[in-house]
């Protein structure tokens, strides 16, 4: 595929932009992606790359330490995994699974997606208690991450369920 912008070198990034609510993808080379101020080679540190890197430059648990091993399967190390942001094979997930599980609770509060649960606005008497079990863990899991504003709202809602008749 032909770069979309200038039409002479092979395309290699795919770039979407969102335009006044309107998506558009390009097809671009090297060059072109550079002046529009997209970049592809492992020089360029994508934003998870820096997080990750502050997070495991510091802390408590089992971070990324410069003792961990490489990965047996494709040779990946921590260094690697901190400079780029990705891991080298599905194996390392295998292999740095204490490492990402400290880091995805680190990051997101938890190392396991628990989902949404709909709550409707019909309150029963043994909803009642499902729904406050919902919002009592809501309000523990935005103080522990240090949301307080939902904390606050999460707050007010379990008031109103507790003080109506």
């Amino acid at each position: 595929m032909k770069c979309e912008h200038c039409g002479e070198r092979a395309a290699e990034i795919t770039l979407t932009e969102i335009e006044s609510d309107e998506m558009r993808t390009l097809h671009l080379c090297s060059t072109c992606a550079a002046l529009k101020g997209v970049g592809s080679g492992p020089a360029d540190s994508p934003p998870i790359a820096d997080l990750i890197a502050h997070l495991g430059s510091g802390g408590s648990g089992p971070a990324f330490g410069p003792d961990a091993e490489a990965c047996e399967y494709c040779g990946t190390r921590v260094k690697d995994f901190r400079k780029t942001g990705r891991l080298g094979c599905p194996q390392c997930y295998v292999h740095f699974a204490g490492q990402l599980r400290a880091l995805l609770r680190r990051v997101h509060g938890a190392s396991q997606h628990m989902g949404k649960v709909y709550m409707s606005s019909a309150v029963d008497i043994d909803d009642t208690e499902a729904r406050l079990d919902t919002l009592r863990r809501r309000l523990a899991r935005a103080v522990e991450i240090e949301d307080f504003e939902s904390a606050a709202l999460l707050r007010d809602q379990i008031h109103q369920l507790t003080e109506t008749p």
